[in-house]
């Protein structure tokens, strides 16, 4: 079940044998070209986006980490060791002696339970994630406790799976805040939210310099980091959106790590002598959701017709050489509970015939939001293809992701193409996003990708969540398992794809890692000869 890590670990292992030429930037910086777009703000509390959550594994340490030689495995953070009640309600961290801030101020139990409190407080989206904990801003005063500089206690309302809690705890959300730092820059009781936004008050090996809105990103060395001062000085992440210009930048010197380039750009970068090619497995799925409130695809039998109207393979050993494996489950290779069965295939024929049972041996006609960028559009294409050789007429509707995306959150589409990231390494992420949906209103307060297709799922809701509360292992991997193989079958969504990040990196630029999540990428290793 470790894939991701194998991968990871064999292409760190060639990355390191890069020795030629130096790159133009200077010694002391790495320079990346990224899209980044997406960054609104750097408070912990706050941060949603894959950029922002990127930049905050390396702004904070968070109160348990993922190992950076092996990102799904978890570490100590801040805590150093853990316990945890016979019951499976509260469980008791130990934090790391000789931690200090960026401040100075030595990094406390106290910083660790203001930084938890201040999240549920502000309840910004974020919190979600610890909705199964039973916090409230009522309670977590009670349920998060320092019991002294150097002891934190957290306790859940109900027993939860451990290794579920732990997970959560190191993603974004776990980020220790410097609570003095934080009170110092509050306004209107917004617990140093505003100032948090362009700013940092971490422990972890890089701290903010700058910030301009879709332009760039500064991050500077902690040189008293706990770990050892990174070797790298200062970290430059420049907004450059368009891979060509990418590629352009990285063959001049300019840039060190391309990271949005597509098979054109690599197709132009592959054997030149001071460039290499680095592929990072990440837990991104690609799938298709299907609108329950679309008359055709509320029918199980077109549902399992569509299935088999997607050219996986075809995709995947062509324009998604490289970057794309056929994946036809929710939760990604690589992690732990992951389904890797994939049953599904091209056969026109059968898909004839299942719509022929359902009522529509003609075919229909549907609407497929797709995001107009590269490999979104060649994918929906693809299926735009193979659909219309069953008699399904597909009319892409193409737009930017935030228009696809306002679309998808209204529930006006028929069928989106789109995909999704964990958001952090336990499997509840993406099944209480898949399969949660307790309430399927129009009004409903939970607008899961559940919800968003409305697909009334009240088993499978109630099975989610009796598995995050399933204290045994084996019990616990069998339920999402089952869930796994009932949504694969027959559901409002057809997984197509897991992602593999492609990078562009200079020869002489040894060290970067990018973990299986948007938030697992670290730049603390990195150095340059």
């Amino acid at each position: 079940m470790k894939t991701v890590l194998r991968s990871l670990a064999v292409a760190l292992a060639v990355f390191s044998l890069a020795t030629d030429a130096t790159p133009s930037t200077p010694a002391d910086t790495l320079v990346m070209a990224k899209r980044i777009d997406d960054t609104f703000t750097f408070d912990p509390a706050a941060t949603w986006e894959a950029t922002g959550g990127e930049v905050l594994a390396n702004l904070y340490d968070r109160i348990v980490a993922r190992n950076i030689d092996n990102p799904v495995d978890m570490v100590g953070g801040v805590a150093e060791s853990w316990s945890v009640s016979d019951d499976g309600r509260v469980i008791t961290f130990r934090i790391r002696p000789n931690m200090t801030f960026h401040s100075g101020r030595p990094v406390t139990a106290e910083d660790a339970a203001f930084s938890l409190h201040r999240m549920v407080l502000l309840a910004m989206t974020p919190s979600q994630r610890v909705s199964e904990f039973g916090w409230t801003p009522d309670n977590v005063a009670d349920l998060v406790r320092a019991v002294d500089e150097t002891t934190l206690e957290i306790e859940t309302t109900t027993p939860l799976a451990t290794p579920f809690v732990l997970n959560v705890l190191s993603s974004s959300i776990g980020s220790v805040v410097d609570r003095e730092a934080a009170l110092a820059h509050q306004q209107d009781g917004d617990l140093g939210n505003a100032w948090l936004t362009g700013n940092s008050a971490g422990s972890g090996p890089f701290r903010l310099a700058r910030w301009d809105a879709n332009e760039a990103i500064v991050l500077d060395a902690y040189p008293a980091y706990w770990q050892g001062a990174p070797e790298i000085e200062r970290v430059i992440l420049r907004h450059i959106p368009e891979p060509s210009t990418q590629r352009l930048l990285i063959e001049a010197g300019d840039i060190d790590i391309a990271r949005d380039i597509g098979p054109d750009q690599i197709a132009v970068l592959q054997g030149r002598d001071d460039i290499g090619i680095f592929s990072f497995p990440k837990g991104d799925v690609y799938y298709l959701g299907l609108n329950q409130n679309v008359e055709p695809l509320a029918s199980p039998r077109v549902r399992q017709a569509l299935r088999w109207l997607v050219d996986y393979d075809g995709m995947a050993e062509t324009f998604l050489n490289g970057r794309f494996d056929v994946h036809q489950s929710f939760w990604a290779s690589g992690f732990e509970m992951s389904l890797t069965d994939t049953p599904f295939t091209l056969d026109v024929e059968r898909a004839r015939s299942l719509l022929a049972e359902a009522g529509y041996p003609d075919g229909f006609s549907v609407a497929l939001d797709c995001v107009n960028d590269s490999p979104q559009m060649e994918i929906c294409q693809s299926i735009q293809s193979t659909m219309a050789q069953a008699g399904i007429t597909v009319d892409i509707v193409s737009g930017t992701i935030r228009q696809v995306a306002t679309r998808y959150r209204s529930r006006n589409h028929q069928i989106v193409s789109l995909y999704s990231s964990p958001g952090y390494m336990d499997p509840h992420t993406m099944f209480q996003y898949f399969l949660y949906n307790p309430d399927n209103s129009d009004e409903s307060d939970t607008r899961t990708l559940a919800w968003r297709n409305t697909w009334d799922t009240p088993e499978l809701t109630a099975m989610t969540a009796a598995a995050v509360r399933e204290t045994d292992p084996v019990l616990r991997e069998a339920m999402y398992l089952d869930m796994q193989r009932s949504v694969q079958q027959d559901s409002a969504y057809i997984i197509m794809f897991q992602a593999t990040e492609q990078v562009a990196i200079r020869y002489g630029v040894d060290g970067f890692v990018s973990g299986p999540s948007y938030d697992t990428v670290f730049y603390r290793n990195v150095t340059k000869r």
